[in-house]
């Protein structure tokens, strides 16, 4: 299958796939999109710390208005739209795509506000036009440095302490398993409105997670230490104060001890389709965890989500 790329910086993998174009800009969209082809969108602003924070709308929003609008120019009637399980907020154990939108933050709000943005395109001719949601969790994967990266370079480093008791759960989705499913969506679906949560099974505990991770490292899989969520906490807003302070990102956030020890297990009603996720998420854990901390790789590629 032909494809081509449209970014803000040009693919190191696939240079001449790339066309250089902003979302926020409706003009270079129309010079970059192809008549009648497929398009999967991937562009967001998706950070805990983007500032301003108008930036989230911008790109978000804005940039979903710009597409459907170039959709309608360039007769394209198909749209994968990769959206997010931070539409759901903190949401109840085993949230599936029928789960209450309550976002807590700019990121879930923006995202969701896309969604409808591109629901309202289908609506325009509901028998001719395909629009795949897909609400992934965390993602990880070889080269991939977003949160999942974060946690495990921490454990690696043998500088992980854990907050809390340990025993809520964490959905997490491999990053070639949704580029799978992202292709699989390009061709499976009629026209309509299809919605998904991507997540990989089974679910892992914080303490399941360390007991899994360790091992691979030559580590014990035993937890020492362990801090209690209210100093967690404490830290984490001592952190929000020097970040504010300073104006610098920091790796360590009020924001993100309360991530960390929420529950974050979702379902999935993928498998009716038919997708057979590629790599199993224990297989995948292991290929990253051997990938950046046991193998040497040398200068790569490496691509920052989060």
């Amino acid at each position: 299958m032909a494809f081509g790329i449209v970014d803000k910086s040009v693919s190191q993998a696939f240079p001449q796939q790339t066309v250089v174009a902003d979302v926020r800009s409706i003009g270079a969209l129309q010079a970059a999109l192809a008549e009648h082809s497929i398009l999967i969108n991937l562009a967001a602003e998706h950070r805990d710390d983007v500032r301003p924070l108008s930036l989230y709308d911008e790109v978000n929003v804005d940039g979903a208005r710009n597409l459907c609008a170039v959709a309608r120019q360039k007769n394209i009637n198909t749209i994968v739209f990769t959206s997010t399980v931070a539409v759901y907020g903190f949401a109840p154990l085993g949230t599936d795509e029928t789960g209450a939108i309550n976002p807590f933050n700019d990121y879930g709000r923006t995202k969701y506000a896309a969604e409808l943005i591109f629901k309202a395109w289908q609506e325009e001719e509901p028998t001719k036009r395909t629009l795949v949601i897909l609400r992934p969790t965390v993602v990880f994967g070889e080269r991939n440095r977003g949160n999942v990266y974060n946690l495990l370079k921490q454990i690696a480093s043998g500088r992980f302490v854990m907050i809390g008791k340990g025993e809520n759960q964490k959905s997490m989705a491999y990053v070639e398993n949704i580029a799978s499913f992202l292709k699989y969506a390009t061709t499976a679906f009629q026209p309509g409105v299809h919605i998904y949560n991507y997540i990989d099974k089974p679910d892992f505990t914080m303490n399941k997670l360390l007991a899994t991770v360790n091992p691979i490292l030559g580590k014990s899989g035993e937890i020492k230490f362990r801090l209690p969520y209210w100093l967690g906490m404490t830290i984490g807003k001592g952190f929000d104060l020097i970040a504010f302070l300073t104006g610098k990102r920091l790796a360590i956030s009020s924001i993100r001890v309360k991530k960390f020890c929420a529950n974050s297990m979702f379902n999935t009603s993928i498998a009716k389709t038919g997708f057979v996720a590629p790599v199993p998420l224990v297989e995948a854990l292991e290929c990253t965890v051997r990938h950046e901390f046991v193998e040497k790789h040398g200068d790569e590629g490496l691509f920052y989500s989060e």
